[in-house]
């Protein structure tokens, strides 16, 4: 059986150091320890799609869309933070770079002592 999109961002989420899970605004949400958070689910919220929204670096979020405008937007509220939309329901969904956009969500609000962890010595 395949794993829904929810449960595959799930498992990338939580697969990070000391990230917790807890519902926020209705839908599932991922944060480092209590806070903060790092990437928020979007089932249908504010449209009928089924997306996430992310934490990013300065610039990945334009970069993100540039790159393909039919998988990636800006999100409503987090989108003037620099946050990043990706949608799940594509039928084109790339794993590897929605763990990317994950990974880099977290590296962007977790404090230098759990991103060590991430990093092989």
């Amino acid at each position: 059986m395949t794993e829904s999109p929810l449960q595959r961002l799930r498992a990338l989420c939580l697969s990070l150091p000391e990230a917790t899970e807890r519902v926020s605004h209705g839908e599932p949400a991922w944060f480092v320890r209590k806070s903060p958070q790092f990437v928020t689910f979007a089932d249908r919220h504010h449209d009928d799609r089924i997306a996430f929204w992310a934490a990013a670096p300065v610039g990945a979020q334009a970069d993100w869309v540039v790159r393909d405008p039919e998988r990636f937007f800006v999100p409503p509220y987090v989108g003037g933070r620099g946050w990043i939309g990706a949608y799940l329901d594509t039928g084109r969904t790339d794993w590897d770079d929605i763990a990317d956009i994950v990974d880099d969500a977290y590296r962007t609000v977790a404090p230098r002592t759990l991103v060590a962890r991430m990093d092989p010595m």
